[in-house]
């Protein structure tokens, strides 16, 4: 089982008419050659699948329309693993990313399965744990306007999407694998 039952209760009040975006697309190239014949995202890491972590906090914020959006090579290989997600009370459809051009490009395919609704994007290749995750989930849920980004500090950030904040934690930019990051 993917999801176990520890937030449920407090979880069916959190239980907003949302969507998501699973995005496992990318060439996985800093794991070849494992990844030169499967997707990064299907790669067992301790017990399941990588994909099933992502999959479990969409679950646990309480949405259930979910649209994966993968390689033309690793379609088939969700599909045959996930399904349609019925097995989890989730609803999954899947969306081709000819190239590998990251969220932005991931926003504009889904934004008519989105058809306006408020959604929540996560990387198909991200592990999100830790102490209060339930609280963020929830303030997450909450947002009416705006936007919510989950981040991490890195040592290398030149490895990574890289968001600079402002003194009120405010975000100020976003940049794409920088040369020269402005924070970590």
């Amino acid at each position: 089982m993917i999801c176990t039952k520890l937030f449920s209760k407090s979880l069916k009040a959190m239980t907003i008419n949302r969507k998501a975006i699973l995005l496992s697309g990318g060439k996985g190239t800093r794991l070849y050659p494992s990844t030169m014949a499967i997707s990064k995202h299907l790669i067992p890491i301790y017990d399941k699948p990588l994909i099933y972590y992502p999959l479990s906090l969409i679950m646990l914020t309480g949405i259930k329309d979910i649209l994966l959006i993968t390689t033309e090579r690793d379609i088939n290989s969700y599909k045959n693993l996930l399904g349609n997600g019925s097995q989890w009370g989730i609803d999954i459809e899947y969306k081709i990313q000819e190239n590998p051009n990251g969220i932005a490009d991931a926003l504009l395919l889904a934004e008519d399965y989105l058809d306006g609704a408020p959604s929540l994007l996560l990387l198909g290749d991200n592990i999100f744990y830790g102490n209060n995750l339930q609280n963020k989930l929830k303030k997450i849920n909450e947002i009416k306007n705006g936007a919510y980004i989950l981040s991490y500090y890195v040592q290398d950030p030149n490895r990574y999407g890289v968001i600079e904040y402002d003194n009120n934690d405010k975000i100020k930019s976003i940049e794409e694998k920088p040369i020269k990051a402005k924070s970590n």
